[in-house]
């Protein structure tokens, strides 16, 4: 396995490909293998890097911020080049690249914030509610268990379950080690967004927000797309499928990501 030292936790990574460095940060309980269908369609033009973050799968550590995250990942890329990378945020993944984008903008060449989980995006009722919805969630989880907390989940995302979907996509089951990653994602993560907070005063990094086409529009992810482009004075660009589009729809999702990069 390829472990990296970051502070007081080891991170697990993965390479693939070969090009310009592209980092995927992973929504979710996902782990560096979440994203197999999207990155095996890049790694033509791209050197992709997955990882799972700290406490999930092959890492080691407990997630106490977002800060703690964006510090892992700013660690992770300086082990592995000295020149700016492409960054694809996915959810939690996308608050943790505006993060590293302010406190580290040498890093990065664009950051592409995909429905950025941060309530600190929005108007204040809206945030505070959020916020309390969030908690809810964690509240929800810590009695009585994964699978009504799953349900919150995917109705405060606006993501919707079914057969809407890419044909051939890798199997990723409900096993142990999944239902361990929802835990710590649940129990720690939620927290960590729920005291988010950042001022993108002076960013330096272009910052192209999106969001999934079939994400509805009302939805807390959405609202924080559409809040962060409001903020850097542009549009949000659509991507197939939902919150997780990258998930259900690898290869349009692919197809759309070439069009957004700067050619390889």
């Amino acid at each position: 396995m390829t472990m990296l030292r970051v502070d007081d936790a080891d991170l697990y990574y993965e390479t693939r490909g070969a090009g310009p460095y592209l980092l995927i940060s992973q929504s979710g309980e996902g782990d560096a293998g979440r994203s197999v269908d999207l990155a095996d369609r890049l790694t033509d033009t791209h050197t992709v890097i997955t990882y799972d973050r700290r406490g999930l799968s092959r890492s080691t550590g407990t997630p106490t911020s977002i800060r703690q995250h964006a510090d892992d990942v700013h660690r992770l890329l300086a082990h592995l080049t000295d020149r700016p990378v492409l960054m694809l945020g996915l959810s939690l993944g996308a608050s943790i690249g505006l993060h590293l984008a302010m406190r580290h903008p040498e890093q990065l060449s664009l950051l592409i914030a995909h429905e950025p989980v941060s309530p600190w995006l929005l108007p204040a009722p809206e945030r505070d509610r959020h916020r309390a919805e969030l908690a809810g969630i964690r509240d929800l989880y810590l009695d009585a268990g994964l699978p009504p907390a799953l349900k919150e989940v995917a109705r405060v995302l606006g993501i919707t379950g079914g057969g809407d979907t890419e044909p051939g996509l890798t199997p990723q089951p409900m096993d142990a080690q999944r239902q361990a990653n929802f835990d710590v994602f649940i129990r720690h993560d939620f927290q960590a967004v729920i005291e988010d907070d950042l001022d993108l005063t002076g960013c330096r990094v272009p910052i192209l927000p999106a969001a999934g086409r079939t994400t509805p529009a009302e939805v807390f992810d959405r609202r924080c797309a559409d809040e962060l482009a409001a903020l850097l004075g542009t549009d949000v660009a659509t991507l197939p499928g939902g919150h997780n589009g990258n998930l259900s729809h690898p290869r349009a999702y692919a197809a759309r990501l070439r069009e957004l990069l700067p050619a390889a």
